[in-house]
């Protein structure tokens, strides 16, 4: 499908803008997956666009954020930290105060508003802002790197619209602000896979968190062992995602494509390759619904960039066809790294098959009895055969 409208959306300012040097959180990343792009042809021309965006507005921030909330943040980005600012979450050691603070996370709400605005005028197939993906931040609660809850914001004005929302959140941190947004709605669906609680901050997302009053239902969580590897994974997403997405029938997809649960993550316990974010992607597609992609973590850079590049490329379908590319799908000196844009298979040894498949195959067990019900679907494929290494 190479005639799929790509938007890059992305504000040249937030160059100049960062987080605190030694923060894990890297605000160039996006940055890079934009050079890397146009340095493989992959960003330009038609049905590829660079989009500008706007900075959100404070009414627009408003729509999901208290107004103190937002004064609170812009006081403590000009050096005033308050008491009040405190206990709004302001200052932690993963919430750090810096004078940059408020400008970028507007910068990354407004890509977001822009990218959902391209999608409902039909100007774009597929729109990624890979500067948001800020899904921890509540109301008047920063956390986990995030001041501003672009993700809700985007979701809110889709639904607004009258659009169906999928959100699938692909990070290897739970969700947490973006279920607390929805989780009495039926019209937004969110679909969260993660590393677990019990190992990974924020420490929620259990499966039993599947929502409230008319969300009962609407709200999925799939928590994931630490050592979980590309084929358990899929096994998930397939058992779940893929079902509950043709049972809901969404009009628009919200994506949050976190890199952090790629193996060699500094701050998360996952071992995935990015071929299963390529994988994923390729299961929404024949979806054939607009997409809005959004960064989320990833803690390193150049694994992220790797890994980002490659789902822009799996949007653009050009990976069957591409001259470069080797045997079994392993692009050959595209990039500096070798094996180019795509992963190594990692192999699985007998203990971690051992210690992590059942673990997820029971998840799949839960999920499907407690939430495929809301949908109209039954419970059959709950003890599906087969093993992890072939789904």
């Amino acid at each position: 499908m190479n005639e799929r409208k790509l938007a890059f959306v992305y504000p040249p300012a937030v160059e100049a803008l960062s987080y605190p040097p030694d923060c894990p959180f890297k605000t160039q990343r996006a940055g890079l997956t934009r050079q890397r792009l146009l340095s493989l042809g992959l960003l330009g021309g038609a049905g590829r666009a660079e989009v500008a965006p706007r900075q959100a507005s404070l009414a627009e921030l408003g729509e999901f954020h208290t107004p103190r909330y937002l004064e609170e943040l812009e006081r403590a980005a000009a050096g005033d930290l308050t008491i009040e600012g405190l206990r709004m979450g302001l200052g932690g050691p993963d919430t750090p105060v810096f004078a940059d603070l408020f400008a970028y996370a507007a910068w990354a709400c407004g890509a977001s508003l822009t990218g959902a605005e391209l999608l409902l005028a039909g100007t774009a197939d597929a729109a990624f802002n890979l500067l948001g993906g800020f899904h921890h931040a509540r109301p008047a609660q920063a956390a986990g790197f995030c001041y501003l809850n672009d993700v809700a914001l985007a979701c809110l004005r889709l639904a607004k619209a009258g659009r169906r929302v999928a959100c699938v959140d692909l990070d290897a941190h739970h969700g947490d602000g973006t279920q607390e947004a929805f989780y009495d709605r039926n019209d937004v669906l969110t679909i969260s896979l993660h590393e677990s609680g019990k190992t990974l901050f924020p420490g929620g997302g259990f499966e039993q968190e599947t929502g409230q009053g008319p969300g009962l239902g609407f709200n999925v969580n799939v928590p994931l062992p630490a050592d979980t590897y590309d084929e358990a994974y899929l096994l998930a997403f397939d058992r779940i995602v893929v079902p509950l997405l043709g049972a809901f029938k969404p009009d628009v997809l919200v994506l949050e494509l976190g890199m952090d649960g790629l193996a060699g993550d500094p701050l998360t316990h996952l071992c995935l390759t990015n071929n299963v974010h390529a994988e994923a992607i390729g299961r929404l597609l024949p979806l054939k619904r607009p997409t809005l992609v959004l960064g989320g973590g990833g803690y390193h850079v150049e694994n992220t960039v790797r890994g980002w590049a490659l789902a822009w490329r799996t949007f653009c379908g050009q990976e069957e066809h591409d001259p470069s590319l080797g045997l079994g799908g392993v692009l050959l000196g595209t990039t500096e790294w070798g094996a180019g844009l795509r992963d190594r298979v990692r192999p699985v040894t007998p203990e971690q098959r051992a210690a992590v498949e059942p673990e997820v195959r029971a998840t799949i067990q839960t999920v499907i009895k407690t939430v495929f019900r809301h949908h109209g679907l039954g419970t059959a494929s709950a003890a599906g055969g087969g093993s992890a290494t072939g789904a």
